[in-house]
């Protein structure tokens, strides 16, 4: 395919760590055309296994959804210039009350690329140990924490009703690392 050119890119409307971005794209043909998208950070997303193959979960409310979700213990790349894998340690600290002394990088997924340039980088975390939960916002105070078997989590995403994209593409590669015997 040939490539595509950014001509220019102006900022909207900035806020917290996002921005509305105005974007002029030239085509391979040379034709010009704009696009918005939601400028991002990027996250992480963490499936933590214990030694009995219980996947950690956390359920909280979601504004943009107007609903609670479940999910794996994740988080914004909020703090600049830090590495993903130190923020997903922080994340699962946070969240989950958390420490792992193993962690796999699983993979890096494109969370809506017709509305967003945000990247979620999934890492498996084993080796785990309790530590203070440091909950950060409303929705972390009221947030819930539950340990399900990873066969039952995956069955879960395959029903459709863990449908959060992190969560259902984190599942899935941790059981397939783990079933390869990589994780």
């Amino acid at each position: 395919m040939q490539h595509f050119t950014r001509v220019s890119t102006d900022v909207i409307h900035p806020w917290a760590m996002y921005s509305l971005v105005h974007a002029v794209i030239e085509s391979p043909s040379g034709e010009q055309f704009h696009r918005t998208f939601v400028d991002s950070p990027g996250a992480v997303g963490v499936v933590a296994i214990t030694e009995d193959r219980k996947v950690v979960l956390v359920t909280q409310y979601r504004a943009a959804m107007g609903d609670v979700l479940t999910e794996i213990p994740a988080g914004l790349r909020d703090v600049p210039g830090e590495e993903p894998l130190v923020t997903a340690q922080r994340e699962l600290a946070e969240e989950a009350g958390l420490e792992a002394s193993e962690w796999q990088w699983l993979g890096r997924i494109a969370s809506a690329p017709g509305v967003t340039n945000s990247t979620v980088e999934i890492f498996l975390a084993r080796g785990l140990t309790d530590v203070p939960t440091d909950p950060h916002g409303p929705e972390e105070d009221h947030m819930t924490i539950s340990y399900v078997p990873l066969s039952e989590a995956v069955e879960e995403v395959v029903r459709g009703r863990l449908s959060d994209s992190k969560t259902s593409v984190g599942l899935l590669l941790a059981d397939r690392a783990l079933r390869a015997g990589t994780g």
